[in-house]
């Protein structure tokens, strides 16, 4: 019974964690609602200088705040479930190589994609990167999308000149970006006020 008992509250455990945030629209409401997804940003933009609303606008456009995203499977025949079209998943729908080369340079062996403090740190790990090798700056959500999506070596060259699709992308995550920085300018002093003050109120 009493394994019973363990099995059950660690699945529901898992489940919440694999869960979408209530209201994915406002960073406030995610960080209140999962206040170690706050700090787990925060730490972000302490170590790798990206600010918040910067790593959550990706987090949001690669997985929709869904820890075990993957890309849809290809079709054979138009309707055989078949290959996935690349390795990336997690919230951060990083890719295999890459997040290896994450984990090998921050010693962060252990660090797994459907780790939502893992996730947001590889973002701003590879936005970091960004900034050192395309010069783009970091609140710059728009051109950091793309060179996340076409690695630095491609937004060097313009490859996302030849993608049209890409651009409305990039420009959709340049605006959550501004939405979440304004959200967030209006909640971040009480989101740092420790749970005991906040209870006490002052």
């Amino acid at each position: 019974m009493r394994l019973l008992l363990t099995s059950a509250i660690l699945l529901f455990l898992t489940a919440c964690v694999s869960t979408r945030p209530a209201n994915p629209g406002n960073v406030c409401d995610m960080f209140e609602e999962r206040r170690s997804w706050y700090r787990a940003a925060e730490r972000t933009e302490q170590r790798w200088d990206v600010p918040v609303p910067v790593t959550m606008a990706f987090i949001n456009q690669e997985s929709g705040f869904q820890a075990r995203a993957r890309p849809q499977r290809t079709r054979l025949l138009g309707f055989i479930p078949w290959t996935r079209p690349s390795t990336a998943r997690g919230y951060a729908q990083a890719l295999n190589t890459t997040w290896d080369e994450y984990r090998r340079e921050t010693g962060n062996m252990l660090a797994r994609r459907s780790n939502f403090a893992d996730a947001v740190d590889f973002v701003g790990w590879y936005n970091q990167h960004s900034y050192r090798r395309t010069d783009i700056q970091r609140d710059d959500a728009r051109n950091l999308y793309l060179a996340y999506h076409e690695g630095h070596a491609g937004y060097n060259r313009g490859t996302y000149r030849d993608k049209a699709w890409l651009m409305p992308v990039a420009e959709r995550v340049q605006q959550n970006a501004n939405r979440y920085q304004l959200q967030y300018a209006s909640c971040r002093e009480e989101l740092g006020r420790s749970w005991i003050r906040r209870v006490i109120g002052f």
